[in-house]
């Protein structure tokens, strides 16, 4: 597999991953969104996220697992 193809599909599954792990061991879904946001700034920032579409894919990423983890704090509750 190529480079690029690992990056797009890290990209797809990491990012949701993280907020839904974050969220289950804070137990706080804003706190769990916050590390991950800030965890892809630093990547941002470090070069790893170089291409536009990589960016794209983690924030949409991002926002599933957002909505996923919300909804899964709901059923908590």
């Amino acid at each position: 597999m190529s480079l690029l193809l690992v990056k797009i599909l890290l990209a797809i599954v990491l990012p949701a991953l993280l907020v839904v792990l974050f969220t289950r061991v804070t137990y706080s879904l804003y706190v769990g969104t916050g590390l991950t946001i800030a965890l892809f700034i630093g990547s941002i920032i470090k070069g790893h996220a170089e291409e536009w579409y990589i960016i794209l894919i983690d924030m949409i990423s991002i926002g599933i697992g957002f909505i996923y983890a919300r909804r899964m704090v709901k059923k908590f509750r």
